[in-house]
């Protein structure tokens, strides 16, 4: 392949189904049916006049007015439904870069936010976090690599691995970094909606080159919809229609039923998943904090996941083999974020606090384990 294996989507794909106990995965808790219709108030008879019919590229009329009430003041010509924000990831990649492009991306970041780019013959450039000072944001380092006028600056906040965000002040000052280099400004807006530490971030819609996109798989738990949306000028969502023509044609008016549900009613959902994910936050810090030796944590702004540090593991992608092999608990080595991450895992903590709870006893069992293998073989 011309394209970069996904390690992320590899390592899911080796041990996801795997497990019983996943501490690994980067959404909340995902909904049963019956849990969303009682929040939503639908019944499943509702479905019955449906006719199985072609939905529109763009996205179903009910479901682009649902996002652009709450998202674009009720201007559906911006909007386009997708199949997650991964379709809308590898579409917009495709079609604004060129062979040669600079893209900035910020660092450690989901893999597919740079190399689609990498594929694309585009140089990528990493906006690195400061591992040392709790994974900061540097915006004066930002504004240096921004003077090479890159083609597209691409970022996430709350941040997928770390959970960290930045103020609304820092916000202002990234959209003007992006508007004085002349560049894209893409906004993954997967975890967005669900913060801890301030309200969530407005969307960076005063700039005319800004994209933003957004999934159901993250705040809502909605994974298996399958459903995400684009947020970007309606003459790049007119070719994106055009290129997607060749892909996935448009997102079943079956899936589209249900999202647009959720995002009738999104505050109710989110509410509902941020109290949970907050208790498990908690649950997962007074571990950390117990475990000091073993774990450094800094604790998340947004989303349900941490980039912890094992400090003193001989092999941190080893240690989360053997928890997923032998005690069927699922955890992702730093690795698949990039080699500079290595002693770093992501720890999801969407799940059912039971799940949660019994995953960091098992993790706590393994790291301890192994560390003794360091000792032991020293």
């Amino acid at each position: 392949m011309d394209i970069a294996i996904a390690k992320l989507e590899a390592w899911m794909r080796d041990y996801y189904h795997k497990v019983d106990h996943d501490i690994g995965s980067s959404g909340v808790r995902d909904l049963t049916m019956a849990e969303l219709r009682a929040i939503c108030g639908f019944e499943l008879s509702e479905l019955d006049p449906m006719v199985f019919h072609d939905s529109e590229s763009y996205g179903g009329s009910g479901l682009r007015a649902a996002l652009a009430d709450r998202w674009t003041g009720g201007d559906t010509d911006r909007l386009m439904v997708t199949h997650g924000s991964s379709e809308a990831i590898y579409l917009v990649m495709q079609l604004l870069l060129e062979p040669g492009d600079e893209v900035v991306v910020v660092d450690p970041a989901y893999q597919q936010l740079h190399d689609i780019a990498a594929a694309r013959g585009c140089r990528v450039t990493r906006w690195p976090l400061d591992v040392t000072d709790g994974f900061a944001v540097d915006l004066a380092r930002l504004r240096e690599l921004a003077r090479s006028r890159p083609r597209m600056i691409v970022v996430n906040f709350p941040h997928n691995p770390t959970g960290i965000s930045i103020t609304p002040a820092q916000q202002k000052e990234l959209v003007a970094i992006a508007e004085e280099a002349g560049a894209w400004l893409v906004w993954d807006h997967a975890f967005g909606e669900l913060t801890y530490t301030a309200d969530p971030l407005p969307l960076p819609t005063g700039y005319d080159r800004a994209i933003v996109w957004g999934t159901f798989s993250k705040s809502y738990g909605l994974a298996g919809l399958r459903v995400g949306w684009c947020l970007a000028p309606p003459d790049l969502l007119a070719r994106m229609a055009l290129l997607r023509d060749y892909i996935a044609l448009y997102v079943s008016p079956v899936l589209e039923f249900f999202a647009e549900h959720a995002v009738r009613n999104a505050d109710r959902i989110v509410a509902l998943q941020k109290e949970h994910a907050q208790r498990n936050l908690r649950l997962l810090t007074d571990w950390a904090r117990s475990a000091p030796e073993l774990v450094r944590l800094t604790p998340p702004d947004g989303g349900v996941t941490a980039f912890v540090e094992f400090p003193g593991q001989p092999d941190v992608e080893r240690s989360c083999r053997r928890l997923a092999e032998q005690h069927r608990v699922l955890l992702v080595p730093g690795g698949c974020f990039g080699d500079a991450y290595r002693s770093h895992a992501r720890l999801g903590f969407g799940a059912a606090a039971e799940e949660l709870t019994t995953g960091l006893s098992l993790l706590e069992r393994v790291l301890r384990e192994d560390a003794g293998m360091v000792v032991n073989h020293g």
